[in-house]
């Protein structure tokens, strides 16, 4: 075996490399404090990189003869240099996803911030930007793995005979994952042809929500009383639904009553524009009250609209309407209260 001089050099060279990092680190939490992707790169980055330092000073150092030159220790160090090897391709990998993965994170957080007309676009490009960084975090990860498994010279043999039945096999995994492939397909086209955000407030099954998850396999909805209903993204590209965000947020309230034709319609027009000049859900811009159907049963159907910034918004202006047309007519206009007329 080798002189205890290089076991300390490798020792030395390990700690090196990690005082190396920590440097890099400290230097990286200074910058973060005016530089986003700096405090990313740390909060990502930190443990793969200490790991890959630590293994790229010992493949530089550690050396087959450090072992000795009996058999028994060549096998050792063949044994040693194979580990290091793969270790070396995780090792950079995981580095590589997590580095990829901050850098794109900062690039998130603005979009978060965006507000106004300018949300809807923010949105789509965060779908789009979340669903790319899976598909090239998984593309590496199978690189990976492939030269993982190469780097065996049995796995090396096997190759040739692996391509020569690719064909076939390639048919037979083709068939099993195609639910999963069409999936995949399925989430690429709904982040890319703009038909589907994150955020964005849709109509599934009779239920409303937001889309709190867009993945290559499967949607998150996350329901208005806190449920998360999970479909996978083919639904979305095989059934219809109501997107209330397609082109913006704004969004209309609509408030129907039924009351007796006694009902004075342009007294309740003057009062609902009163309060909603007083309520600040109303965005300020539309609204109205008609009198859209007369029905069977003898009642006029009433129709009040108004405009609210996003569908949260929309539904509580809803409810506050519905709540003082009620009040009023009750109040001010019992006789308009619905009822059935009945002549002898």
């Amino acid at each position: 075996m080798q002189s205890p001089a290089g076991w300390l050099i490798l020792v030395i060279a390990v700690a090196g490399s990690i005082l190396a990092v920590e440097l890099v680190r400290r230097v990286l939490n200074r910058v973060g404090r005016k530089w986003a992707p700096a405090q990313h790169l740390v909060e990502h980055c930190t443990w793969p990189a200490f790991t890959v330092a630590v293994v790229v000073a010992v493949n530089l150092v550690l050396g087959p003869g450090m072992f000795g030159s009996a058999p028994g220790e060549r096998n050792l160090a063949a044994t040693v240099e194979r580990v290091l090897g793969l270790v070396t391709i995780g090792a950079v990998t995981w580095l590589i996803v997590q580095a990829a993965y901050a850098l794109t994170d900062a690039v998130l957080d603005r979009l978060v911030q965006v507000e106004g007309e300018r949300n809807r676009r923010a949105r789509r490009i965060r779908t789009q930007i979340g669903l790319v960084r899976r598909i090239a975090a998984a593309a590496i990860i199978v690189i990976a793995l492939g030269a993982m498994l190469f780097s065996f010279p049995q796995v090396r043999a096997l190759g040739a005979g692996i391509l020569a039945s690719a064909g076939i096999a390639g048919a037979i995994v083709g068939i099993a994952a195609q639910p999963t492939i069409g999936n995949a397909v399925a989430g690429l086209q709904l982040a890319f042809s703009d038909a589907l955000r994150l955020d964005d407030v849709v109509v599934v099954e009779n239920e409303w929500g937001r889309i709190e998850e867009l993945t290559l396999t499967y949607v998150v909805l996350r329901l208005w009383d806190e449920r998360r209903l999970v479909l996978p993204v083919s639904y979305f590209t095989q059934h219809p639904f109501e997107n209330w965000t397609r082109h913006g947020s704004r969004v209309l309230a609509v408030v129907m009553l039924r009351v007796d034709w006694s009902v004075p319609v342009p007294k309740l027009r003057e009062v609902l524009y009163e309060f909603l000049q007083g309520n600040p859900l109303w965005d300020q811009k539309d609204w109205t009250l008609q009198v859209t159907d007369v029905l069977p049963n003898g009642l006029v159907e009433v129709r009040a609209l108004m405009s609210a910034a996003d569908s949260a918004s929309a539904w509580d202006l809803k409810c506050d309407v519905r709540e003082f047309l009620v009040n009023y007519i009750r109040d001010n206009h019992p006789d308009s209260l619905p009822g059935f007329r009945v002549r002898s």
